[in-house]
């Protein structure tokens, strides 16, 4: 067979070895009983020199089948740490997160003062509830702790209605399963009602890159669906846990967007609504986690009735501009 084309003769090999209800060793037998009766192969070397080239090839093809093996339950090893490693930094994770009596949102000194100064001029400002103007520019009422502005902006917007409150892990907790997400992978735990501790081979995972099912074996699937997003199959893994549950992690592919639900037929959450973890701030490379703050930062913004930081951006460009020609009549100029 050569060498630089080892399958060449497999379908042929495989449509014999179906022929053979006995299986390799009816095979060989009928292998060996061909050489005898149609070549010189037993009697045309020396003596022995048959044996020996049988036993050459045998040992050839030995060390590749038990390499094979080998890496195969290598890398099963590998996934199987990988996965507990996962299981134990998610569970010691969430202990953290059970300690933490309140969640401070990181940002950095500039903005923390900015808006610290912010919050101090409301303060000193009385709440209104109508429009007014002065000097020509708009002035919005600003919101109070009893009628919180985002709060009416999320009831009169239609998008948001009938969407779910996101859980504490800024997922969903659903009658079958609950599900938990980051800005980088998302979670499900699954558990499964059953009378014997589960093991992997009592169950059905299927992992795609924009489907999820997962089930025990002769049962209707717990889920079976198109994810809300795609995600990384190579970096997804699942584990029992307990005997009794099933421990899944996906790896996002968008690392910049928030989950509405896990599989189209889920109910919606408001993404609007989810909290980031703070302490998972510090683990983001720097370029995200600036991208992270500022979108914090612009939704407290939003709620205070307070401009963004790009509308602040563009305040400041127009405030710079009217000091540096005061010769110019701004009266009657709005603002927005």
């Amino acid at each position: 067979m050569p060498s630089d084309d080892p399958e060449k003769f497999d379908g042929m090999l495989l449509a014999l070895a179906q022929q053979h209800e006995g299986g390799v060793q009816e095979l060989l037998d009928t292998i060996f009983s061909f050489l005898a009766r149609k070549t010189d192969f037993y009697t045309g070397g020396a003596e022995g020199a048959a044996e020996r080239l049988v036993m050459s090839k045998f040992k050839k093809y030995e060390e590749q089948a038990l390499e094979v093996v080998n890496k195969k339950r290598l890398e099963k090893e590998a996934t199987e740490r990988k996965q507990q490693e996962k299981v134990a930094e998610k569970k010691k994770l969430e202990i953290n997160a059970e300690k933490e009596e309140m969640k401070i949102m990181e940002l950095t000194d500039e903005e923390a003062a900015k808006l610290q100064k912010e919050l101090d001029m409301e303060k000193k400002v009385e709440p209104v509830t109508e429009s007014t103007s002065k000097n020509g520019v708009s002035v919005a009422p600003s919101g109070n702790e009893d009628n919180p502005t985002h709060e009416s902006d999320e009831e009169e917007d239609p998008k948001e209605k009938g969407k779910m409150k996101p859980n504490s892990g800024n997922g969903c907790d659903l009658p079958n399963y609950r599900w938990v997400q980051t800005l980088q992978e998302v979670e499900v735990r699954v558990p499964v009602k059953v009378s014997f501790n589960l093991r992997p081979r009592d169950l059905v995972i299927d992992i795609q890159k924009r489907r999820l099912k997962c089930g025990v074996k002769g049962q209707p699937p717990i889920i079976d669906g198109e994810l809300y997003n795609e995600i990384k199959v190579e970096e997804s893994t699942w584990v029992v846990e307990d005997g009794k549950s099933v421990l899944i992690n996906l790896e996002k592919i968008n690392k910049m967007e928030w989950w509405g639900r896990l599989v189209t037929s889920d109910p919606e959450i408001s993404t609007r609504k989810i909290n980031p973890e703070p302490s998972k701030l510090s683990d983001l490379d720097g370029e995200t986690r600036g991208l992270v703050e500022k979108m914090m930062y612009d939704q407290r913004q939003r709620e205070l009735g307070l401009p963004t930081s790009e509308e602040q951006k563009k305040q400041d460009i127009i405030k710079k501009f009217m000091e540096q020609h005061p010769e110019m009549d701004f009266s009657k100029c709005k603002f927005s």
